[in-house]
C-alpha cells in the first residue's frame, strides 16, 4: 500500500509531536522565566511519543510520503528503542550538573531534533531519504557534542565528531551513487528489484560501492575501522549526550544497516534464512568486521583508565556482539541483534547513569574516583554498577546474558563456530575490564582527598532503580522482550 503526503500523517503522528515540541521549546524559551522547567516539558513531550508509538494502529505495513520512508513492524520497535533513549537522556539532562549550565531551550530542542532524524533513519525506503536523515542526527550530534562551550574538551570532542562524520558522509553519498548507477533508482525495493534480477549484476561495481556505504553507516554503529571517533566523543560530551549517542544513535544506525543489507540486497526463502546478492561477498565482510570489532573493542578497553573511555570501547565491543546476529543472514539472527540492541539499552544507559551520579558528586570520572564507593555512602549507586556491568559481561540472571544466549545460538545454528568461538573468548576478556571497576568500589580503600558522598538524588536514583531492575527481572522473564522482538521481524517490500 502506497500513501501520499496528507493519508501518511496518520502513521507519522510521534514524528509530528516531536517537531510540534521542538517549536514548543522554543516558543517557552521566550516567555518562561525559569528555564529548568523546559527539561520537564521535553519529557513529558518525549512520553507523548512514546505513547503515540505504543497505540499505532495495527496494519501490515505501507508506503509513507511517496515511498519514501516505510511503516512496518521493524519501524515501530527501532521507534520505541530510539524513544526510550531519548527519555533516558532527556531525564539525565534535567539531572546533570553539567547541563544546568547550558542554554535549555536549544539544548533540548536539539536533542529532540536528534530523535526525530533517528526515527527517520528506521524508516527509510529510499538512498535520498537515507542520506538525509543519517546528516539531520550526525549535524545535530555534533552541535550536541559540543554544547559545552565553555569547555575545551567538549569542543575538541565536538570538532574531531565533525572530521570522522564528514569523511564517512562522503564516502556514503559516493558508493550511494554507484548504486543508483547502476540500477538506476534509489528506492530500496526498486533496488533489490534490479540486484536479485536474472540479469547480469555489476558484482564488482556492487561490491565496491557496499564498502563505501558500509563506511557511513559503519560509523553510526562504531565498528571498526569506523570506530575512532567514538572515545574521545563519550568522553568530552555531556553524560547525557554520551548515554544518547552510545543507545540512540547507535540503534538508528543498526536500523538503516539492516533496512539496507537485507530488505533492499537480500530476499528472503521460505526457511526463514537471507539470500545475499550471488557474487558480491557482503556477508563475508561484515563477518569479519564483526570479529574485529569485538576483539579491538575488549583489547583496547583494558588499559583505560577513565570511566568514559572503559564504556566507549565496551560500546564498540558491544557493536561487535550485535554483529554476530546481523552476519549469519536469518530471521532467527535479527531477532537475537533485536533482543541484544534492547539489553543494550538497559545496561549502558545504566551505567552511564552512575558515571553521571559519581561525577556530579565527585567531579571525576576517572576510575580512582571509585575507591570505596560502596563505604563512603554510595552502596546504592555501587550495587547498581555492578548489575550494569555483569550483564555486559553476560553473567546469568540478567538480561546481558540472555541476550548473548540468543546471539551465540543463532549464530551456532548458522554454523558459524569460529565466530561463536571468538565471542566467548572476548566475553572472557571483558570480564577482567568490566570486574575492574567493581574491585575498585568494594574492595579498594578510599583515599584521602576523597570524600562521602553526598545525599541520594532522588531523581537520578529513581532512574537508576528503574534501570537496574529491569536488567534483572527482563533477565529472568524475558518473554516480553523476545515476543516483541518477533513481531518486529516483519519488513514491508510491497511491490515494485
Amino acid at each position: 500500500m502506497e500513501l501520499g503526503n496528507y493519508a501518511s500523517l496518520a502513521h507519522f503522528l510521534p514524528e509530528l509531536v516531536l517537531a510540534g515540541g521542538i517549536l514548543l521549546l522554543v516558543i517557552l524559551d521566550l516567555i518562561m522565566r525559569d528555564k529548568r522547567r523546559l527539561g520537564e516539558v521535553a519529557l513529558l513531550i518525549v512520553v507523548l511519543t512514546l505513547l503515540l508509538i505504543a497505540f499505532e494502529p495495527v496494519t501490515t505495513g505501507a508506503w509513507l510520503f511517496h515511498r519514501m520512508l516505510v511503516f512496518d513492524s521493524f519501524a515501530i520497535f527501532f521507534r520505541a528503542l530510539i524513544a526510550l533513549a531519548a527519555l533516558v537522556a532527556v531525564w539525565m539532562s534535567i539531572g546533570s550538573e553539567e547541563v544546568a549550565g547550558c542554554d535549555q531551550s536549544e539544548y533540548y530542542a536539539i536533542l529532540l531534533a536528534s530523535t526525530f532524524a533517528m526515527f527517520l533513519m528506521a524508516e527509510s525506503a529510499n538512498l535520498l531519504m537515507a542520506y538525509l536523515a543519517l546528516e539531520f542526527v550526525s549535524l545535530t550530534s555534533y552541535v550536541l557534542t559540543g554544547f559545552m562551550r565553555h569547555n575545551r574538551r567538549s569542543l575538541e570532542a565536538a570538532l574531531k565528531y565533525l572530521i570522522y562524520g564528514g569523511v564517512a558522509s562522503g564516502t556514503m553519498i559516493y558508493g550511494m551513487s554507484w548504486i543508483f548507477g547502476a540500477t538506476g533508482s534509489l528506492d530500496f525495493n526498486v533496488i533489490n528489484h534490479v540486484l536479485t534480477s536474472p540479469s547480469q549484476v555489476p558484482v564488482l561495481a556492487t561490491f565496491i560501492a557496499l564498502v563505501f556505504i558500509l563506511a557511513g553507516m559503519g560509523y553510526k554503529v562504531a565498528s571498526v575501522p569506523f570506530h575512532m571517533w567514538a572515545p574521545d566523543v563519550y568522553q568530552g560530551a555531556p553524560i547525557p549526550i554520551t548515554t544518547f549517542l552510545a543507545v540512540g544513535s547507535k540503534a538508528a544506525g543498526f536500523a538503516l544497516l539492516t533496512r539496507f543489507f537485507f530488505p533492499a540486497l537480500s530476499s528472503l526463502t521460505t526457511s526463514g534464512n537471507w539470500q545475499a546478492l550471488s557474487g558480491v561477498d557482503w556477508p563475508e565482510l561484515l563477518l569479519f568486521i564483526c570479529m574485529i570489532t569485538m576483539t579491538l573493542g575488549n583489547l583496547a578497553a583494558l588499559q583505560q583508565t577513565n570511566m568514559k573511555r572503559l564504556l566507549a570501547y565496551s560500546s564498540i565491543a558491544q557493536a561487535g556482539y550485535a554483529l554476530m546476529g546481523f552476519v549469519v543472514l536469518s530471521n532467527e539472527g535479527i531477532r537475537a541483534m533485536l533482543f541484544y540492541l534492547f539489553a543494550y539499552y538497559l545496561m549502558d544507559a545504566g551505567a552511564f547513569l552512575v558515571v553521571m551520579i559519581v561525577a556530579n558528586a565527585t567531579g571525576r570520572e576517572d576510575i580512582d574516583a571509585y575507591r570505596g564507593l560502596a563505604w563512603r555512602g554510595g552502596i546504592v549507586p555501587a550495587v547498581a554498577l555492578t548489575i550494569f556491568l555483569f550483564s555486559l559481561t553476560g553473567i546469568p540472571l540478567t538480561i546481558g546474558f540472555i541476550g548473548k544466549f540468543y546471539l551465540f545460538a543463532a549464530v551456532i545454528r548458522g554454523r558459524f563456530y569460529w565466530l561463536a568461538l571468538v565471542g566467548v573468548l572476548n566475553s572472557v576478556v571483558s570480564l577482567y575490564y568490566y570486574l575492574r571497576p567493581i574491585k575498585t568500589m568494594f574492595l579498594d580503600s578510599p583515599a584521602g582527598d576523597e570524600g562521602t558522598m553526598a545525599a541520594a538524588d532522588s531523581w537520578n536514583y529513581g532512574l537508576m532503580g528503574v534501570l537496574a531492575v529491569a536488567t534483572i527481572v527482563l533477565g529472568i522473564y524475558w518473554a516480553p522482550v523476545i515476543a516483541f522482538a518477533n513481531r518486529s521481524l516483519h519488513f514491508f517490500t510491497g511491490t515494485v
